[in-house]
């Protein structure tokens, strides 16, 4: 079935549930759901919201941990022709506040949990009229599981493949999060090109570790193993938690942040471990350092492929690289501090480099293009691009670009440069260049010389305001040690990572370095530095 005879992303599902009633669809805490199964319950939970009162453009803030009713209520949300409304609950109660503002749902569907911190908190308290508890009680909410039992399918809502299938929350790294707009016809764009791109579909057994990509499985007939951890905190998953669930049910993919990518990778180093029914690992949220791939590679047989997907919640994906690429060729372009290779564009993605201004774009001109070679910030068109943010009209005046034909290009917001293989070299984010007297100074290609010290687990560059050149900054190395270092490093430690950086002209102004003793990361993948953070952080501590 093509989107133009469907119109709507739920036909997915439907049609597994019928093709192959009697697959695993989800398994969760040693028990089996089949697509029969988990077609079943969506189709159970779409009469019950529909009984109270939710309909076609409904927006819906959804709050339910990963298991089955996730999954059986977000495609039920589809059907109906909701907007679900999705947010990382680890942003921080006052992001949280403020995103469901914005958002303006009209129910709420929640843990028992959720909707304590909603009343808590204020959330949403002038737009909800429904409330909707999961799994339990709450006063003054409706029970997900009471009502008449039903057996009979339930119709798909007639939606357009223009119509809003939901709003996805960034994660904050860069500012408040934003709420990505998604159509359904975005959603059948990316799972096609995940089916076709890397051959998921029937038969392939997965272990998502980010929730939301979780959902691609049951869109693409594959078989979603949920393991038993905090998936707000990848960077701190007991290993064994991942491992162990690869090895009994024979995993044959996985997403994974390269947080949760490394600390598994280290933890095997030394042990007598291999996970040969892997042969596809996925891992984005941030580039991926050589040695994570390195390390995790060697867990797999030779014929895995790892790839490390670039884009962002506004677009994904946007290009792809494989491992056995990055470290037979890039990686030690990377080491001289040319920036991460993120590979080439994916099928049906248009790329512009284009000027580096924080000013409004009001129409797109071929005029903006700079020459191969150049360094601007990334733009890219294509069928996944969200068109827009929710309620946010001086991002899109930012952010997007009107392309004349009734389409947008999406400023990505990083700074990047085309080789002349038509790979794409990402150099950071447009927001954390250091304004430095003698010209601007990109944080991924300067971290990267301080980042082959044996003794530097990652570093990030920033800015403080630098007295003697106003309007400018003094750029600041912010490092964080390998685990067992001493705080503030050894004696000479300081002055020995510093000398990385005279012998390369990028870097040779870089003079300050501070030891830090957990860089702030992000909730969504504990990946993405929060520079913000760290440059007030170093502000307070050079004079």
């Amino acid at each position: 079935m093509r989107l133009q005879d469907a119109c709507n992303i739920a036909w997915r599902l439907d049609a597994w549930a019928a093709r192959q009633p009697e697959a695993p669809a989800v398994v969760h805490r040693g028990v089996t759901l089949t697509y029969g199964a988990l077609g079943a319950l969506c189709d159970r939970h779409a009469h019950r919201l529909a009984a109270l009162g939710i309909g076609r453009g409904t927006r819906v803030a959804l709050m339910v941990r990963p298991g089955f009713d996730f999954f059986a209520l977000t495609f039920a949300l589809f059907k109906l022709g909701a907007v679900p409304v999705l947010i990382d609950p680890g942003m921080g109660l006052g992001y949280m506040r403020q995103c469901l503002a914005e958002a303006a749902p009209e129910a709420f569907i929640g843990v028992p949990l959720a909707h304590a911190a909603r009343v808590a908190g204020g959330w949403a308290r002038s737009s909800l009229r429904c409330r909707i508890v999961v799994g339990g009680w709450f006063p003054g909410a409706h029970r997900l599981e009471g009502g008449p039992p039903v057996s009979s399918p339930f119709p798909r809502a007639e939606t357009g493949p223009d119509d809003v299938a939901a709003v996805l929350f960034t994660s904050g790294s860069t500012g408040v999060p934003k709420g990505a707009v998604y159509l359904h016809r975005t959603f059948d764009a990316q799972v096609s090109f995940l089916a076709s791109r890397f051959g998921l579909g029937p038969g392939g057994i997965d272990l998502p570790t980010f929730p939301l990509f979780a959902l691609f499985d049951a869109a693409l007939g594959a078989t979603a193993i949920l393991p038993e951890m905090d998936f707000t905190r990848p960077g701190q998953v007991d290993p064994r938690a991942i491992v162990e669930p690869i090895r009994r049910h024979g995993v044959t993919q996985m997403f994974g942040s390269p947080a949760l990518l490394d600390r598994v990778g280290r933890w095997a180093e030394g042990r007598d471990l291999s996970l040969p029914s892997l042969r596809l690992v996925i891992s984005a949220g941030a580039p991926v350092p050589p040695a994570v791939l390195r390390r995790f590679g060697a867990l797999l047989a030779p014929e895995a492929a790892i790839y490390t997907p670039y884009g962002a919640t506004e677009a994904l994906p946007v290009a792809a690289i494989t491992a056995a690429e990055v470290l037979g060729e890039t990686a030690a372009a990377w080491a001289r501090g040319e920036g991460t290779c993120v590979g080439r564009l994916v099928e049906g993605i248009e790329l512009a480099v284009i000027p580096v201004s924080d000013d409004p774009i009001l129409a797109w001109s071929d005029a903006l293009r700079l020459a191969p070679g150049a360094v601007g910030e990334l733009a890219v068109r294509g069928p996944i691009v969200s068109p827009r943010y929710h309620g946010r009209p001086d991002h899109d005046a930012r952010g997007k670009i009107p392309d004349g034909q009734g389409g947008v290009w999406h400023r990505m917001g990083d700074l990047g440069r085309l080789d002349a293989q038509g790979r794409i070299w990402f150099l950071g984010r447009k927001s954390h260049r250091v304004r430095a007297a003698a010209g601007d100074m990109y944080t991924i290609p300067c971290e990267a010389v301080y980042n082959q010290h044996p003794l530097v687990k990652r570093s990030a560059l920033v800015g403080v305001p630098d007295p003697a050149h106003p309007g400018t900054q003094r750029p600041v190395l912010c490092v964080e040690l390998e685990p067992g270092q001493p705080r503030g490093g050894s004696p000479g430690l300081a002055a020995e990572i510093l000398a990385l950086g005279q012998a390369h002209d990028h870097t040779r102004a870089i003079s300050i370095l501070l030891f830090h003793p957990r860089f702030p990361v992000d909730i969504r993948h504990n990946a993405k530095i929060f520079r913000e953070q760290l440059a007030g952080w170093a502000q307070e501590r050079v004079r």
